[in-house]
């Protein structure tokens, strides 16, 4: 039997003002496969979707869709051709409800009479064949992030589409979330759908791929049959070397002292919903303190309340020995307290400034970096960025670019080279390899352990299982907004966290 194609690209290239991001790539796509695009951030999977979505033109190479060349302009010629994307950062309007999200733009009925009754039971044929699970009636603003994603995927499905885009779809999901999209984009190639699938995540890669091609730095390194490879091999191919995320040795400190504490620490939401319930935690010198737990559990008010941002109603937060709950964010970060956020783009990064502005924010009215509090020292910070980006491998055409121009990985880099630079006590790292490739999480999880290994106090929030187990010393586990318990790292089971992060005992 022959194989019939989907997609077919030739040599497609893309050139931007000093770089090419994607060079002569060849690939075909079967029909009713999942072929998945796995590399590096900034290896330059995203352009080439964008370039098959019709978002961007190549300067060189061909497209084929059923093996019929086409020319894209834009992305309305795609979704003519029954192609549908879903992107890394979803295109919803929160004020609309889910129905009137999905068809926009293609609205049912006559312009002065949209048919909301036939577009809303469309919608829930679709949600219903697919195991979708939304309500048409919902407003998108009400909803979990998988359940938007749910929406973006019937908005594709509503208008027909069968060559299937998702672009990094897992990087927002916990753990729970991602198997149960696993099994919806294996449903959706049952029913004969085409699925190109961009991710870096080798166990749903190994999961749910027929073929995988590897891309680095904008080549393709080569495509395999997932039953014909294996995550040591395909970690090669995108990384270009080996990449151990195992348990390392660790440097054992003797009798270090606590650097920070809090004690009976709790926090009510309007008066009614209590997020931090009577906390006791203590982060000794030389030390990776995990806080494992199932995303919701109190782990965003923990931080919020050690880094300032939110006043505890009762309790104690220590530094260094001295009662800080009442501090400002500025006073603790200056006192040697360095954050790596949660979400990069919202308090870590001023995307628009260079990556040189973004290396010295919140050091940029001190010495070296401004004399007197008030004039800056550009060519001092320019030489910091330039020493930064060596150190800490940040990979872009110049320093003077709008960090907003690279790669997930890389910005994670320049939040790390910062706070690191700051050379604080007590680094709070909040889920700081989310979305990042496997070369990025190796190297983000060295750096966490040379603060250790250097002395420092390091305070890691995951919802990655196999990372706090590889990179913490102790875990203490946190359920609606309780200290379930503290355990040694070496000694608990994945089992045992798992049971914990429930609310159970060690042994259940």
């Amino acid at each position: 039997m022959s194989v019939k194609y989907s997609i077919q690209l030739k040599n497609i290239t893309k050139r931007f003002p000093g770089i090419v991001a994607n060079d002569h790539i060849t690939i075909d796509v079967e029909q009713g496969e999942i072929h998945t695009l796995a590399g590096e951030n900034g290896a330059g999977k995203s352009t080439l979707m964008n370039i098959i979505y019709g978002l961007y033109q190549p300067d060189e190479g061909e497209i084929l869709v059923n093996e019929k060349p086409v020319r894209f302009s834009s992305s309305k010629d795609s979704i003519a051709h029954k192609i549908g994307m879903v992107h890394q950062h979803f295109m919803l309007i929160p004020k609309l409800t889910v129905a009137e999200n999905i068809v926009v733009g293609q609205e049912p009925g006559s312009p002065l009479k949209v048919d909301r009754k036939g577009a809303e039971e469309r919608i829930r044929q679709l949600s219903e064949t697919y195991g979708l699970k939304i309500d048409p009636h919902a407003k998108v603003a009400d909803l979990s992030v998988t359940e938007q994603q749910r929406v973006e995927i019937l908005k594709i499905l509503y208008r027909e589409a069968e060559i299937l885009i998702f672009d990094e779809p897992t990087a927002v999901l916990t753990p729970q979330e991602i198997d149960e999209f696993c099994d919806i984009l294996l449903g959706l190639k049952a029913s004969g759908k085409t699925i190109l699938f961009i991710s870096h995540k080798m166990a749903e890669v190994m999961k749910i791929s027929d073929h995988i091609t590897v891309i680095r730095r904008g080549k393709v390194v080569g495509t395999v049959r997932k039953d014909e490879t294996n995550v040591d091999e395909l970690t090669r191919m995108m990384v270009g070397r080996d990449v151990d995320l195992s348990r390392k040795e660790r440097k054992h400190f003797e009798n270090q002292p606590s650097l920070l504490e809090l004690k009976n620490v709790s926090y009510t939401v309007n008066k009614t919903v209590k997020k931090l319930d009577g906390i006791d935690l203590q982060l000794k010198a030389g030390e990776v303190l995990g806080i494992a737990g199932v995303d919701g559990n109190g782990q965003e008010e923990l931080v919020q309340a050690i880094c300032g941002q939110i006043v505890p109603d009762s309790g104690q937060i220590v530094f260094k020995g001295q009662d800080i709950s009442r501090q400002g964010i500025r006073a603790r970060k200056d006192g040697g307290l360095g954050l790596v956020p949660e979400d990069r783009h919202r308090d870590g990064l001023i995307l628009e400034y260079s990556v040189a502005d973004n290396l010295v924010l919140g050091l940029h009215y001190q010495e070296p970096f401004a004399h007197h509090h008030a004039w800056m020292d550009f060519k001092q910070i320019h030489t910091n960025a330039q020493e930064l980006q060596k150190d800490f491998d940040i990979r872009c055409a110049s320093v003077d670019v709008p960090a907003g121009t690279l790669s997930g990985g890389n910005q994670q880099k320049i939040i790390i080279a910062r706070e690191a630079s700051r050379n604080p006590d007590v680094l709070i790292a909040v889920q700081p390899t989310r979305g990042l490739d496997i070369g990025a999480m190796e190297f983000v999880q060295k750096t966490l352990l040379e603060q250790r290994d250097q002395g420092k106090g390091v305070l890691l929030f995951s919802l990655e299982l196999d990372e706090i187990l590889s990179v913490s010393d102790r875990i203490a586990v946190i359920f609606k907004g309780k200290i379930v318990d503290v355990v040694d790292a070496e000694s608990v089971t994945r089992q045992e966290l798992g049971r914990m992060m429930l609310g159970s005992g060690k042994q259940g």
